[in-house]
Parts: C-alpha cells; structure tokens; sequence
C-alpha cells in the first residue's frame, strides 16, 4: 500500500510489543549498526526486551533499606537476600517470577534469550560473578520484577575495587526499567561521591525516577522537616533540574513505628507510592514506544556525528593530526549539525564521553551518509509511531484492570485498613446510624433561620449561606448536586444537613465523592435512590 507521495502506508500490528520489535529491526537497527550507535551509546535491543515485564530498580547507599523494601512489597524473602546495618548485598539480584524458588547465576543468566540480560555480558565476569537472578512463585512477580543493587559506599577504594564499571552498568538498567527508585535513609543523608556518580549516570531517565526518605518514622517531625529540606537540597545540586523529584517519605517495612506522631503522612505516602508501582503493567507498552523515540534522536544524531567526522578526514595524509583536531573541535561540529539538520541540542550526548569513545576508534572506517536509513527512522517517527500510539490505547481498554497485586499492595486494597476507610467521604461507612445526624441539630439550626416554605430552602437561600464556607463555586456546585438528592431545585432539613457534611469533608482536606456513597444518603431517601438505580 502506497500514499500519493510515494511513500508506504504504516504497517498494522497485533501488539505494541511486535510492532515495536518489526520497527526496530526493520527500520532503527540498520542505522544504528551503519553507524556504531552500539559501541558508543547501548547494546542492540532483543526480543525479551520487548516482552519482558515492567522492572523496578532499586538504588541507593549500603543500609538504606532496599533489600527490606523488596521485602516488604513482596512480604516473602527472596533466594539471596540478606538484610543487615553494614554493607550486605554485594551483588545485583534480578527478583523475578518462577515456578520454584531458586537462584540463576549471572553467566548463565546471560546466555538464556528468554531473559533481558543477554548484552550485560559485555561488562565481563568481575560483573558476571556480581549479578544473580532469584526466582520464586510471588504474586507480585506476576507483573514486575525488582533489582535489587549492591549498596553504594562513600570512599575511592571500594569503587575502584569493584573492578567493574558500577555507574555503566546501573546506566543500562536505567535505560531499561520502567522505574528507578532512590533509597536515602532518615538518618545518614551525605551523598557519596560514587552515589553522586550514580544519579549523574540517570540524567537522562528523570521521568523514571522516585525518590523515597525512608526510616522517617525514627525521627521527630521536626527534625524529619529539616531532614527533608536537607534531601531537597543536596538532590537539587545533583539532579540540576528546575523541576522537583517526587519525594515519597515513610517507613517500608513491616514493623511497629518508633515514632508514630506522622503515621497519617505515612500512610498517604506509601498509598502514592503503591499506586505509581501498581501503574507500571498498564504504562509498560507506552515506556518501551517512549524510549524507543528516545533511542531513535539519538541515533539520527550519532549518525550525523559519524558521518560530519568522515567527510572532514583528508584521503591521503595527516589523519592523526585531523583526528586529534577534530576530537578538540567537537563541540563545534555539534553546533553545524544542529544547524543544518534542526535538531534540539538536548539530543545530543555529552561531548567529554563522545570525546572519550572517539579517541579510540578509526575514523577512516567511519560510513559516509545514507539518506535511506535515515529516511527510513524519518518515517517510523512520524507514521509508524502514531499508529503504534492508537494501539496502546486499546491495548490500555482492554486491560482497565492489569495492576500489581498480592504482597504489601493487598494490605492497601480493602476492609477498614484500607486507604481513606472511615475517613472524609467515608466516615460512618460502616456505622447503622446516619453519620450526618450526629451534627444536624446545629446544622437545624442554620437551616430554620432560611425562612423555609414547605420545609424545604431554595437554591438561592442556600447559596448564601454556603458561600460563608469560602469554597470555589465549582466545589460548592458540585456538593449542591450530591446534596439535592431527589433532584427538586430545593433542599430539606436532611439534604441541607447533607451539604454542610459535605463542606466540612472539604473543608478538612479530603476530596468529595463521584456520587454520593449509600452511607450518605439520608433515611428518608433512600428508597428513592434505589429505585432510580
């Protein structure tokens, strides 16, 4: 199939995770292997890294609870775990679901094309030797898995003596995972220069990125405000972003809190940070088309790079002495290519490692320009993708409910510990009596003072007085409609007592219902409601 301009049609797929395969083979790996995109930037992508299930990377300093957080997410402890105050896990755990429990060692871990590790064997056996899948029969591992990583340590001995590049191999995870999550404890917030190291390596995966403060619970608010202001702070000089990183703060794992004065704070954080977790299934499809793109400009860019070094070579004499000058001289070919060819300066990588991979090679191999290729990624951007984009969404439909269940997450789910139970909308849920009746002699009181006609107060009688409450017209309609049960324009002593519930949940912070719970109704309606369902 042919449009008028010549060009092909957007192939249809079955699924994202084909179409994103097909695109990548067909389209983006012939570029990215014309132009060494491989040896400079990321190993060619595989299938299993388009079917894989959403992962979520742990990283932080020793002793900051990672290992416990998986634990508790989980409420299981994996094959390989160990928990304890000084440095313990000293290597990089993929915790994933199997039928039995049981640990995979790194080398053969890397051979098995069914799991997404196949190129982390370029890192070599010191990393190898470092690197373990635990598997294990856990409802959570249905639909994430979960790296755990070593501790990070302040101090150059220990980082040189990993004898593997740690920040590069925490890079590729980053590049991979569909959230990254930084650990940093209460009470030890110095950030060590190879954790410095770490987050820099992330730069580029911001949008992944959670930080969680963890152990708040054995601090006072006080000092958990100045800890907190501190972590800001220190994140701030790192990160250098305008915008804020989301800080989740708690205590996750399940233990009794030293110090429960923050316990409500607590729970609202960790019900936020679940829900970002139990996202992930559903936003797996829309990550991998999303960082597909982003490898995409990134490869249109290494092959402009490759190329601009190529035609500037001399054919015959003095290419070291062109190849050195060309090195020094990158920032200035960045400046033409993205002239020439519009690109926005945030695509291009940074010129000390570009300067860095570029010493090492032979430019007199470098490939020439081939328009086809990039015509070819051209194309894929800007009709495949869109395509790709449709299907994600019936995709997203047709799987309303795929969320993260069992473990910690089932605790949040339902009964009166559940989040929000008993609490605004939902106080008296569960109480026989009308929880409105506890506060309606005051509100009577109010009501009686309207002049009511019939026993019931107009729209504009209770307008006047529901405007005292200071609330935006929008929230104050929106109590009016839930208010007005039977849906006669005026308000009973019951419905006018409804609505001054309804203000005071509002006015004490919590968020109005879609539809008013059946706890809400008044008794003298609620045969009236039935029947309109």
């Amino acid at each position: 199939m042919f449009r008028k301009n010549g060009k092909k049609d957007p192939e249809l797929f079955q699924n994202v995770s084909e179409g994103l395969r097909k695109l990548y083979r067909t389209k983006l790996f012939p570029l990215e292997d014309t132009y060494r995109f491989h040896d400079f930037h990321s190993p060619a992508l595989e299938d299993a890294d388009f079917d894989n299930k959403p992962m979520v990377l742990l990283v932080g300093q020793y002793s900051t609870g990672k290992t416990t957080f998986i634990r508790h997410l989980m409420e299981q402890d994996f094959p390989g775990m160990r928990i304890g105050p000084e440095p313990t896990t000293d290597s990089f755990i993929a915790v994933m679901h199997g039928e039995q429990d049981g640990v995979i060692p790194g080398n053969a871990l890397v051979v098995d094309p069914k799991k997404p590790f196949r190129k982390l064997n370029a890192f070599g056996n010191a990393f190898l030797n470092r690197f373990m899948c635990a598997q294990m029969p856990n409802p959570v591992l249905e639909s994430i898995s979960i790296i755990d990583t070593p501790g990070i340590l302040s101090g150059e001995k220990q980082r040189i003596s990993r004898g593997y590049d740690f920040a590069a191999v925490l890079e590729w995870f980053a590049e991979r995972v569909d959230r990254i999550i930084l650990l940093f404890d209460a009470h030890k917030l110095d950030i060590s220069d190879e954790f410095s190291e770490v987050i820099r390596a992330l730069k580029n995966h911001e949008d992944k990125m959670r930080v969680v403060l963890n152990k708040a619970d054995q601090i006072s608010t006080q000092q958990l405000m100045r800890v907190y202001g501190a972590l800001m702070w220190s994140l701030g000089k790192i990160i250098n972003t305008p915008e804020v990183v989301r800080v989740y703060i708690g205590s996750f794992w399940a233990q009794p809190l030293l110090v429960p004065d923050n316990r409500k704070l607590f729970e609202a954080e960790e019900q936020d940070l679940f829900l970002d977790i139990q996202s992930l299934p559903r936003n797996a499809a829309l990550r991998k088309l999303n960082d597909l793109i982003k490898r995409a400009r990134l490869a249109k860019v290494q092959a402009y790079i490759i190329s601009s070094l190529k035609k500037e070579m001399p054919a015959m004499f003095g290419k070291d002495a062109k190849k050195k000058e060309l090195i020094a001289n990158l920032g200035e070919i960045y400046q033409r290519i993205e002239k020439e060819h519009q690109i926005s300066p945030g695509d291009f990588p940074k010129i000390a490692k570009m300067q860095e991979l570029l010493n090492g090679q032979d430019f007199t191999k470098f490939p020439v320009l081939r328009p086809k290729l990039l015509e070819a990624v051209e194309d894929m951007l800007a009709n495949d993708i869109a395509g790709l984009m449709a299907l994600v969404r019936q995709e997203e439909a047709a799987m309303p409910s795929q969320s993260v269940k069992g473990g910690a997450f089932e605790g949040t789910m339902s009964g009166p510990f559940g989040h929000g139970y008993g609490e605004g909308a939902s106080e008296g849920i569960d109480e026989l009596e009308w929880v409105v009746g506890r506060d309606k002699p005051t509100y009577d009181e109010i009501f009686y003072t309207l002049s009511p006609i019939n026993g019931k107060v107009s729209g504009a009688a209770a307008k006047k007085e529901m405007v005292k409450s200071k609330l935006p017209n929008t929230v104050l309609g929106k109590i009016w409609k839930l208010a007005d049960v039977d849906k006669d324009g005026f308000l009973d002593d019951e419905e006018f007592a409804l609505a001054n519930h309804l203000i005071k949940v509002k006015l004490e912070g919590h968020e109005l219902p879609g539809k008013l719970p059946e706890h809400l109704v008044p008794p003298s309606k609620r045969g009236l409601v039935e029947d309109e369902e």
